[in-house]
């Protein structure tokens, strides 16, 4: 009951991140404002960190003030005419048959209100879909269950990497005892774009519908295996914000949260220079014969920051997810069953293809999952062998 009461806890904070929050004693005693997300008893829109966030909190506010107004309207004839007409003082119905006027007022307000809300919310959705001039652009693919980032185009062109649900944040949620402000919204690797600048962001699938969604950016946009769409923001000022999948993507779905580091551009171009280090340091010849030390150190990193989330760091699974300790798979000598499951993904997408790894980060972590624990099989799985499975 723990673990399912956590699931709704989780799916409690993605709904705050759209306007609404959970006013419970527990989460008031546990939970504090998160900056750049949901705030404790916040019960409308937040005015966000971009124009177009600040625009739609506007539009929001006209419409509700607009359902308002017809409710007292309505509802206010209503009932002043049950309680000053009604039979008991004395009134008898009027006898008509009907009234040119009430029909042309009651089609023609309706009307009127109708098409002044959608020609401001048209403006919305034209300016959320005006992606030109983008400064920089990054195309965010869904994966079950985390985010996969490449930036494409501007300044940190060429980086790429996958961002998970922190290792700590599942295991909480697993044993039932959720703790930070964060909680369920720590990642591994944030998305990191400068403040100020147009963010063009090109979203698609690998496996099912996902949603990449950032209240405080006024944005939401599917994300469709097979087909791209795109959206952008432009923040004004620094700090983290906080996002989630807003499409129902499968068992796994509370855990597949969006954070975004907005950093000055001093700041941003340090860390595009910090990660375009990494990727010369991690541009691996897949020719090269590695140790079986070698691969263990680097498929032990491997694993943490993409396989531990469901298996465990100790490789004993939960729930549905099948252990990788004492695995008859794992410890085949066969090592191609292993890794046609990596590349390939098995029980129906339950565990999905790894492809997007490098041959070296692949043979590493199949390696490490051979010989660590209890299997202690012995057996290496070089880089070159995963790139003859690709083809």
């Amino acid at each position: 009951m723990k673990t399912k009461s956590t699931a709704a806890l989780a799916r409690a904070r993605g709904a705050c991140g759209l306007g609404m929050a959970v006013a419970t004693p527990w989460a008031l005693a546990k939970v504090n404002d998160l900056p750049g997300g949901p705030a404790v008893n916040q019960l409308n829109l937040t005015p966000g960190a971009t124009a177009m966030s600040l625009h739609l909190y506007d539009l929001h506010n006209i419409v509700m003030l607009v359902c308002l107004v017809i409710f007292i309207g309505v509802f206010g004839v209503m009932f002043y005419s049950i309680v000053k007409h009604r039979k008991s003082l004395g009134y008898k119905p009027a006898s008509f048959h009907e009234s040119v006027v009430v029909e042309v007022l009651w089609t023609l307000a309706p009307f009127l209100i109708v098409v002044t809300l959608g020609a401001m919310a048209t403006r919305a959705v034209v300016a959320q879909k005006d992606t030109s001039n983008a400064d920089l652009t990054i195309k965010a693919t869904g994966y079950q269950w985390k985010w996969g980032y490449d930036y494409l185009n501007g300044e940190g062109q060429g980086i790429q990497f996958l961002s998970t649900l922190d290792p700590a944040h599942r295991a909480m949620s697993d044993a039932g005892t959720p703790e930070g402000d964060d909680y369920l919204l720590k990642v591994d690797n944030p998305l990191v774009v400068p403040v100020d600048k147009k963010i063009r962001i090109v979203t698609t699938a690998n496996d099912v519908i996902h949603a990449w969604m950032v209240p405080a950016f006024g944005v939401k946009q599917d994300a469709i295996p097979g087909f791209v769409r795109d959206i952008w923001f432009r923040a004004e000022r620094t700090g983290d914000f906080y996002g989630q999948c807003a499409e129902l993507c499968g068992k796994e779905h509370a855990y597949m949260p969006i954070h975004v580091k907005v950093l000055s551009q001093e700041d941003y171009s340090k860390w595009v220079e910090g990660e375009m280090k990494k990727i010369a340091a991690a541009a691996d010849d897949p020719t090269r014969q590695w140790t079986l030390d070698e691969l263990m150190a680097r498929g032990e990193k491997v694993y943490a920051a993409n396989c531990a989330v469901c298996h465990r760091p100790d490789g004993k699974g939960a729930m549905p997810i099948k252990p990788l300790d004492g695995s008859a798979i794992v410890r085949d000598e066969d090592k191609n069953k292993q890794i046609a499951i990596v590349l390939n993904g098995a029980a129906g997408g339950a565990m999905p293809s790894w492809k997007q790894l490098s041959d070296t980060e692949l043979a590493a972590v199949v390696t490490y999952t051979k010989n660590a624990w209890s299997n202690k099989t012995g057996q290496m799985v070089q880089p070159a062998e995963l790139l003859a499975a690709r083809k």
